[in-house]
């Protein structure tokens, strides 16, 4: 039973990092005049990879937020309504509150490499 959640998880980790890693490369295509302008009065490449690594790893938190609050609600529900005893050990939520930090920042990288190396000429013109 651990191997198969810990399948099902990890599955569901890949297909989340994907999800982000989409929804933070069209923020890149969106706001490539935003960003030719930061670069064009200052900021450097690290300030916009900073920018657009943190989005992704808020996103991804705030994702595994909402997995742990529903994690253990549903282990309440489950504790209640069948009469098992359930346990949710505080180590466990720390360690899926670090992996959904992880994955905002693995799957983030590729986005915000991306944004960082934009031309800023060629981002100004862009539209």
């Amino acid at each position: 039973m651990t191997i198969l959640l810990g399948a099902i998880a990890s599955i569901s980790l890949l297909v989340g990092g994907i999800g982000i890693m989409n929804i933070m490369l069209v923020s890149v295509t969106e706001r490539t005049r935003e960003i030719g302008v930061r670069m064009a009065v200052g900021a450097t490449e690290e300030d916009v990879q900073r920018q657009f690594l943190s989005e992704a790893v808020v996103l991804s938190s705030l994702g595994g937020i909402v997995g742990i609050l529903l994690g253990v609600i549903g282990s309440a529900i489950i504790s209640r309504i069948l009469g098992w005893s359930t346990f949710v050990s505080p180590s466990s939520v720390v360690i899926a509150a670090i992996f959904s930090a992880g994955v905002g920042i693995f799957f983030g990288y590729y986005p915000a490499r991306k944004a960082a190396r934009l031309d800023p000429i060629e981002a100004l013109r862009y539209e």
